[in-house]
C-alpha cells in the first residue's frame, strides 16, 4: 500500500508545487476550473482542514490522499462563480468562508501602470492590507511588490502563519502580488512569506503596513478604517493661505519617548502627550513642534532614524487614530506639527526591507552605492521607479492622512553625494564622472514639487550640512525645492565661539560675523537640535565656559542672539530650561530642575523671546531677506560686542540687537541708530527675573542728536555682562507691558 509521502510524490507537477508552496500562480490550479470534457473541477488547499464541503452544491470534497488538497467534480451549473467552503478543523470547529481562489483580480491596471512609472502618489491605498468588498463579500485585500519572488503568501494569526495556506497571484510584469481573503476583518496580525528563486524562504513585514505590533514583535496589524473626525479645518484653511516666509516660525523639537514618561517609566499615549505638550508649548510660545521620527522602528536607541514602517506611527505611543488626535489637538491650540522623515537609508533587519524578495530590491546591490558603513544601514535605490514611488507615497501619506504641517528630511547631504563619508575607491562616479547622486537629486526635486502642489502651505525642510547650492530655492529655478534648510554652519560657528573663554573670544570674532555673508543665500532655520546634546557633546548649559553664573548668563545671551538673528528658530526639548545633562533617549527630562531659579529663569527668557519674536514684525517678516538686516557695528572685536538692526517689510518697526560676549559690563556703550525716538528695552537677558545681575536701561533709552558710526543719531546704553539686549524704536505710549523684563506668566509642565 502506498504511503502518504509516496501518494504526494505521485501528484501532477502543478499540484505538487501547490503542496510544497512553490507555485507562482496558485489561481491556475486552485479554485474553479473547467476540465477538457467541460466538467467543473474545484480544488482547494486547506492545511488545517479535516473535512471540506461546498455549501451551495451541498457536496463534500474529496481529499487527495496524503495531502491537504481537496477536489470536487460536477456540473458547472451546480456551483455559482463565487462559492463558499465549509470546513472542520482537528478540534471539531466548523469554519465557513468564500474561496479566495474563485475571485477575480482586484487591483486596477491603471494603478499598477502608475506605480511602475513611479507616479502613483497614493500607492499606499492599493498596496498593503486594506478592508475591501467583492460583490458584497467583506474581507481584506493584500498587495505587495516583490518582482523577483518565486512565490509570495500572506501569513498571519488567521492561518497559523502557514505559508501554504494563502499564496498570492502576481500581476503580470508589475511585480505586484495580490490576494483578497474573504471574511477576514480588522484586528489580526500578518506578514508575507516570500520564496525567492533560489528556493530560500523568509518572512517579511508589509512595507506599506499602517500599524505594527510594539517592539520587539514586528507583525503588521489589520487596521480598521479610521473613523477619526478632524476638528482643525480652520487651521488647515489658514495654513494654505498664509505666507509662511513672513510669519514667525519657532520650533520645539521633541522626542516623544523621552519628553515625559508615566509613573512606572513607561511610554505615554499620543493623546496624553498631546494635552501635556500642547499646554507646555503654548505657554512657551513656540509656533510648531517637530517630532523625532515616529515612523515605526525596531530599536529605541536609533531615536527613530532607522525606520522599518514608513506608513505606520509607532505603536509605542498608541494607534494611528491616537496620533491623529495628537496632531488635531495641537492644531486646535494653534501649534503646527512637523515630522522628521528619513528617506536616505533604512536598517538591515532581515524581517524588513533589506533584500526584500531575495534580491537588492529597495537598495542597490553594489555596496559602493547601497550601504552606509557609518550607520550600518542601506541606501535606497532612488533610480528605481517603484522605490521612488514608495518614498513619495510615504511623504504624502503623512501630510494627507495625518494633516502634518511639513517634513524635516533627514540626512539630505548623504543623499546628494555619492562619495559621502567614503574614501577613494569606495564609491562610483555618476555618468558624468562627478560625485553628485543625480537620481537622488531628481527624487528630492520631485518630492518637494509634488508635496507643495498637493498640500499648499506645508513645509519641506532639509537637514543639509554642505554648500550644495539652492537647496531652498524652487525647482523651476534649478533648486532642490525645499522650503527651508537647517543652518548648520551658523550653529557650529556660534557654538564654537560660545564655548571659548570670554577672555579669548576677541580672537574669534569672525565666527559670529561670517554667517552674515551667506545668511540670505537660503531660507535658513537656526537649529539647536538633539544632535548637539548627545554623544559626549554635553548639554547646552555645559557647553558654556566659566562658573555657574557665567554658564547661565552665556546661555541666556546665546538664546537672545538666536531669536534676534535672521532665520527661523529651533530648540530641542530640555534646552529651554537648561537641562543639566546630555539628552538620554530612554529617560524623561529632568523636570525637577524647574524648581531651581536659574533654570526657571532660562525658561522665562525663552518664553519672552518667543513672545517678542512672534509679536514684533521686524524680527520675523524678513528672516530670509537681506533688506531685513543691517549691521550697526560688527567690528568691535576688542570688546567682543556685536550690534545690528532688524527691520520689518514696510519699515514700520525697527529692532536693535546689542550683545556683550564678555563678563565686563559697559555702562555707557554708544551705538548709532538711523532714526530718532525712544528705544524700548524689550528683552534684557541679564534681567533679575531671568537670573541675571539686572544691569539694564530702566525700560529704554532716548536717542541723542549725536552722530555715531556714520548714523545721524545714537543711544548710550548700559550693556550688561554676558548679556544681550533687544530694543525697539517706538513712542512710550506704544510700549508693550509684557516681555520687556521677563514679566510674562510662567507655566510649569503639567506632568513635572
Amino acid at each position: 500500500m502506498a504511503t502518504a509521502t509516496q501518494a504526494a510524490r505521485a501528484l501532477p507537477d502543478p499540484l505538487q508545487r501547490i503542496v510544497e508552496a512553490r507555485h507562482h500562480d496558485p489561481f491556475s490550479v486552485l479554485g474553479r476550473h473547467l476540465d477538457e470534457d467541460g466538467a467543473l473541477v474545484v480544488r482547494v488547499f486547506l492545511p488545517r482542514a479535516e473535512r471540506v464541503r461546498l455549501v451551495e452544491a451541498a457536496a463534500a470534497m474529496t481529499r487527495i490522499e496524503g495531502t491537504d488538497l481537496f477536489i470536487w467534480r460536477g456540473l458547472p451549473e451546480a456551483l455559482p462563480e463565487c462559492y463558499q467552503l465549509e470546513w472542520e478543523d482537528a478540534s471539531g470547529a466548523v469554519h465557513r468562508t468564500h474561496d479566495p481562489y474563485c475571485l477575480p483580480p482586484q487591483l486596477g491596471d491603471f494603478d499598477l501602470h502608475l506605480f511602475g512609472e513611479g507616479r502613483h502618489w497614493h500607492a499606499y491605498r492599493f498596496l498593503g492590507a486594506h478592508l475591501h468588498q467583492v460583490d458584497g463579500i467583506a474581507g481584506v485585500r493584500f498587495a505587495v511588490w516583490a518582482p523577483n519572488a518565486a512565490r509570495v503568501s500572506v501569513v498571519g494569526d488567521f492561518n497559523a502563519w502557514d505559508g501554504r495556506a494563502h499564496p498570492m497571484r502576481v500581476r503580470g510584469g508589475s511585480g505586484v502580488w495580490e490576494l483578497f481573503i474573504p471574511e477576514l476583518g480588522p484586528g489580526g496580525l500578518y506578514k508575507y512569506e516570500i520564496r525567492d528563486r533560489q528556493g530560500n524562504v523568509q518572512v517579511k513585514i508589509d512595507p506599506y503596513a499602517q500599524a505594527f505590533q510594539e517592539r520587539p514583535e514586528t507583525a503588521g496589524h489589520l487596521c480598521p478604517e479610521t473613523r477619526y473626525r478632524w476638528g482643525d479645518a480652520g487651521w488647515m484653511r489658514a495654513r494654505a493661505e498664509a505666507d509662511w516666509q513672513q510669519r514667525p516660525f519657532s520650533v520645539y523639537e521633541v522626542h516623544l519617548g523621552s519628553w515625559q514618561r508615566d509613573a512606572d517609566g513607561g511610554f505615554l499615549n499620543y493623546r496624553v502627550l498631546a494635552k501635556q505638550i500642547g499646554d507646555y508649548v503654548e505657554a512657551l510660545g513656540f509656533t510648531h513642534v517637530e517630532l523625532l521620527p515616529i515612523t515605526e522602528h525596531p530599536l529605541d536607541a536609533s531615536w527613530g532614524y532607522q525606520c522599518t514602517g514608513y506608513f505606520a506611527p509607532t505603536s509605542r505611543f498608541g494607534s494611528p487614530d491616537d496620533f491623529r488626535f495628537f496632531v488635531d489637538h495641537l492644531h486646535q491650540r494653534g501649534i503646527g506639527v512637523l515630522l522628521d522623515w528619513v528617506p536616505a537609508h533604512f536598517p538591515k533587519d532581515a524581517y524588513a526591507l533589506a533584500r526584500f524578495d531575495g534580491t537588492a530590491l529597495y537598495e542597490h546591490a553594489d555596496p559602493r552605492l547601497g550601504e552606509h558603513k557609518d550607520w550600518g544601514t542601506l541606501i535606497f535605490n532612488f533610480g528605481r521607479n517603484e522605490v521612488k514611488n514608495f518614498l513619495l507615497s510615504s511623504a504624502l501619506y503623512w501630510l494627507e492622512e495625518f494633516h502634518l504641517d511639513g517634513l524635516r528630511v533627514d540626512a539630505v547631504a548623504s543623499m546628494l553625494y555619492l562619495d559621502y563619508s567614503r574614501d577613494a575607491g569606495e564609491w562610483i562616479p555618476n555618468k558624468y564622472g562627478g560625485n553628485e547622486n543625480l537620481e537622488a537629486v531628481e527624487f528630492l526635486r520631485e518630492l518637494n514639487r509634488v508635496a507643495h502642489e498637493r498640500h499648499p502651505g506645508t513645509l519641506m525642510i532639509a537637514e543639509e550640512s554642505t554648500s550644495w547650492p539652492a537647496v531652498s530655492r524652487p525647482t523651476y529655478l534649478g533648486g532642490l525645492g525645499f522650503s527651508m534648510k537647517w543652518n548648520m554652519g551658523w550653529m557650529h560657528d556660534t557654538l564654537s565661539y560660545m564655548s571659548k573663554d570670554p577672555i579669548y573670544r576677541h580672537f574669534h570674532h569672525d565666527l559670529l560675523t561670517f554667517g552674515l555673508l551667506y545668511a540670505f543665500t537660503e531660507n535658513f532655520v537656526l537649529p539647536f537640535s538633539h544632535d548637539e546634546v548627545v554623544h559626549g557633546k554635553g548639554s547646552m548649559i555645559d557647553k558654556m565656559p566659566g562658573d555657574g553664573w557665567q554658564k547661565f548668563a552665556s546661555l541666556r545671551l546665546l538664546y537672545t542672539l538666536m531669536f534676534s538673528y535672521p532665520g527661523k528658530k529651533l530648540l530641542f526639548q530640555g534646552c529651554e530650561f537648561a537641562q543639566g545633562r546630555e539628552w538620554r533617549f530612554d529617560d524623561a527630562l529632568d523636570w525637577e530642575l524647574l524648581e531651581r531659579p536659574q533654570h526657571q529663569g532660562i525658561k522665562r527668557l525663552v518664553t519672552d523671546l518667543n513672545h517678542c519674536y512672534r509679536t514684533l514684525p521686524a524680527l520675523h517678516q524678513q528672516d530670509f531677506a537681506s533688506e531685513g538686516f543691517e549691521w550697526i557695528d560688527c567690528h568691535d572685536s576688542s570688546q567682543s560686542v556685536l550690534s545690528y538692526l532688524r527691520k520689518d517689510r514696510n519699515g514700520e518697526t525697527l529692532a536693535v540687537g546689542v550683545f556683550n560676549f564678555t563678563p565686563v559690563p559697559r555702562e555707557c556703550y554708544r551705538i548709532g541708530v538711523p532714526e530718532a525716538g525712544f528705544y524700548r528695552e524689550l528683552i534684557n537677558s541679564d534681567a533679575e527675573l531671568y537670573g541675571g545681575s539686572n544691569v539694564g536701561n530702566q525700560g529704554g533709552v532716548e536717542t541723542e542728536a549725536v552722530s555715531w558710526m556714520g548714523r545721524p543719531y545714537s543711544i548710550p546704553i548700559a550693556l550688561p555682562p554676558l548679556g544681550g539686549l533687544i530694543l525697539v524704536r517706538e513712542s512710550r505710549a506704544e510700549a508693550p507691558e509684557a516681555g520687556a523684563r521677563g514679566d510674562t506668566a510662567d507655566s510649569e509642565v503639567s506632568a513635572a
